[in-house]
């Protein structure tokens, strides 16, 4: 089976490779083992200068590196170098942090000395998504490295070239042979892999039923998974908020990576008594966007990931339009060539429709209006996403309320949900579970061993 790289924007074929064969990935996975016997016993100080030489590659090579996302999936080139460049962020935080995070924790009892010690597992799969290609991989592998586990990468079909230059830099910044290994193989291959003895965790980004099938898997494995999934993140805005700012803020959260992001602002739930003004400065600025080529400085939007991507997120406009929503702008694909969706603005979503209850994967904004802080919990909470949210009032007891009773994994007040290495990211409910980043990365996978020496 071909494995091949494919530019959304034009829809030509870039390169095709050849998935590895049965006993070329049998070959990696033995070199994955020998390699973590060794590894394990290297050095904090020698991780991170690795890892801290990753960085200087990525920065130096920023441009080139984003330019190969844009070409394989569709971003805007100013996005997909900044997105090299906070991967370059997330290498030096961890390298800097790691040790600290994962030193022995003492605990008293008396006579004794006892402590936790926080132990590598061995090679671990990395399931990761296109749409952010180096910053999803490099916010599990940096810290995973500095654990002392080695990395085996599944990267998405579509994204090759960047999946194998996420290996060649870790190599050329001279972590050992085996430490990070790129695997091009189709998704039929990642069952048997979690299963395989040599594998001892799994970490998944990407959708819902993907989530389901690893965890399961996992689980009948007793393997550790870490499950990072689909997101229909809630935006709600109280009559206290500086209404076109939260606009602004909304439309910039909703088109971010062109609105194909787990944590893009995705339903929008509006107090009615500043609804309208805030509907309206949300459609001046969708409407005002550039639609074009993603390399052009000036594009504000560049194409989805793949016609399939564009046809999927039509059906779902259709068909809640169809339920009775309103359309207030964009709603058909672009006639032109690539893959292409205008910003799109719904309003008024009925119960049951896809607007209601599934996850819209590109640049569409849902909205409901609210009376209140109680009913705008109500709409937040009746999803099956608990990813994150964010809530824009500087009425502190609503703040309040909105932290306490709105079901997410992360809860931003007067600001978009973002991920960064300093901060831990994941979700709850059909969002997955287990937590990305801040300490929670370092030591998702390792074993915390208790050591009891009896006596001073």
């Amino acid at each position: 089976m071909a494995i091949e790289s494919v530019n959304p924007a034009t829809g030509e074929r870039l390169l095709s490779f050849d998935a590895l064969t049965e006993s070329e990935l049998e070959a990696k996975l033995v070199q994955a083992a020998e390699a973590f016997a060794s590894y394990r016993h290297t050095s904090y100080a020698e991780r991170a200068d690795w890892l801290r030489r990753a960085a200087d590659l990525l920065d130096e090579e920023a441009e080139e590196l984003g330019r190969l996302a844009t070409l394989e999936m569709g971003k805007t080139l100013a996005s997909a170098v900044g997105e090299v460049r906070k991967s370059a962020k997330g290498c030096r935080w961890y390298a800097d942090h790691a040790e600290e995070m994962l030193a022995d924790e003492h605990w008293p009892v008396e006579g004794a000395r006892v402590l936790t010690r926080y132990e590598p597992l061995g090679p671990v799969l990395a399931v990761m998504p296109w749409n952010f290609p180096y910053w999803q991989v490099f916010r599990f592998a940096a810290p995973a490295l500095m654990a002392g586990n080695v990395g085996l990468l599944k990267h998405a079909s579509n994204v090759p070239q960047c999946a194998l230059k996420i290996e060649d830099v870790l190599r050329r910044a001279g972590f050992p042979a085996g430490a990070f290994q790129t695997l091009l193989i189709p998704s039929s291959a990642v069952e048997g892999l979690v299963e395989d003895e040599r594998v001892r965790a799994v970490t998944l980004t990407g959708s819902e039923p993907a989530g389901r099938r690893v965890a399961a898997t996992a689980g009948g494995a007793i393997k550790p998974s870490v499950l990072e999934l689909g997101g229909a993140d809630v935006f709600i805005v109280m009559p206290s908020a500086d209404v076109e700012e939260a606009a602004k803020q909304a439309v910039a959260s909703r088109m971010l990576n062109n609105g194909q992001s787990c944590v893009n602002a995705k339903r929008f739930v509006l107090h009615e008594s500043i609804a309208d003004e805030f509907l309206r400065h949300m459609v001046e600025r969708m409407e005002g966007l550039k639609i074009g080529d993603p390399m052009a400085e000036d594009t504000d939007l560049g194409p989805m990931s793949s016609a399939d991507a564009v046809e999927t997120l039509d059906q779902q406009v259709r068909d809640t339009v169809a339920a009775g929503a309103r359309l207030l702008t964009g709603g058909r694909p672009l006639d032109r060539e690539g893959c292409f969706y205008p910003p799109t603005v719904l309003a008024d979503i009925p119960d049951g429709s896809p607007g209601h209850h599934e996850e819209f994967f590109g640049p569409v904004a849902l909205v409901w209006r609210v009376g209140s802080a109680d009913e705008a919990v109500r709409v937040a909470n009746d999803s099956p996403f608990g990813l994150g949210g964010s809530a824009w009032t500087t009425d502190e007891a609503e703040q309040e309320k909105f932290i306490a009773e709105v079901d997410t994994g992360m809860m931003y007040l007067n600001k978009f949900t973002e991920s960064t290495p300093e901060v831990p990211f994941g979700g709850t409910r059909n969002s997955g579970y287990g937590r990305e980043l801040a300490a929670f990365g370092p030591r998702s996978f390792v074993n915390p061993k208790t050591v009891w020496v009896q006596g001073k």
